[in-house]
């Protein structure tokens, strides 16, 4: 697979497409923004639920047992940065990284879930935004109760514990985000991501390569 393609743009004028033929003029676009767009300020702290990995796999089969499958989706947001595409990730406990985003609620949709997700964890009081989810990038599934996670379902697993759904959300020019005191909001280099699962984890890390059939495009405000 390919790395993602890369190309500026004027905020007013061409509409990014590309029209000089190419992968460019096929692809699917992601237009983003510069990181000193976007304001970012903190709120009070979220209760953390995991203390140990002992505690969070005890709560994982008390859920299952009590609800089934877990489903969980999480945003893929891009920024640019030193002319560069950055992805937007959470830190818990100056150590933990992951992608905004969470668990759905009972009979909750997808983008409704993950709408309700990203406003809670990077919005000022819960407040509604319009976010933009677009496309689903990777599914992953864990077969039992492990920290392994595999991007499609092993034949042999009929029971799986849990799902989680990736998703690309574009972002609008401006926004304000307001994040809990306990988390970092951070904007981390794509090939420093790039196959990084030692510090990132095997979903993170896999990130650029499913960006790679998308033209992005650094929009010059």
């Amino acid at each position: 697979m390919g790395r993602p393609f890369f190309s500026d743009m004027a905020a007013a004028g061409t509409n990014g497409r590309g029209d000089d033929g190419g992968d460019q003029a096929t692809s699917p676009v992601v237009d983003i923004y510069p990181l000193s767009s976007y304001y970012f300020g903190s709120k009070d702290a979220l209760p953390f639920k995991d203390e140990t990995l002992a505690d969070r796999l005890y709560r994982m089969k008390s859920n299952y047992n009590a609800q089934g499958l877990r489903t969980c989706v999480e945003a893929v947001i891009l920024v640019e940065l030193f002319k560069h595409p950055h992805l937007l990730l959470l830190q818990e406990r100056n150590s933990f990284f992951s992608l905004p985003g969470g668990r759905l609620r009972p009979g909750e949709t997808d983008v409704d879930g993950l709408k309700r997700k990203l406003s809670r964890k990077l919005l000022v009081d819960d407040s509604e935004n319009d976010w933009e989810v677009g496309e689903r990038l990777s599914t992953w599934w864990r077969p039992d109760f492990e920290t392994l996670m595999y991007p499609y379902l092993p034949p042999a697993t009929k029971s799986p514990k849990q799902c989680t759904k990736l998703f690309l959300v574009r972002l609008p020019e401006r926004l304000d985000f307001i994040v809990p005191k306990n988390f970092k909001l951070l904007a981390v280099p794509l090939c420093q991501v790039h196959g990084n699962q030692k510090t990132y984890g095997q979903i993170i890390s896999g990130v650029p390569q499913m960006l790679s059939k998308f033209s992005i495009n650094r929009v010059i405000p």
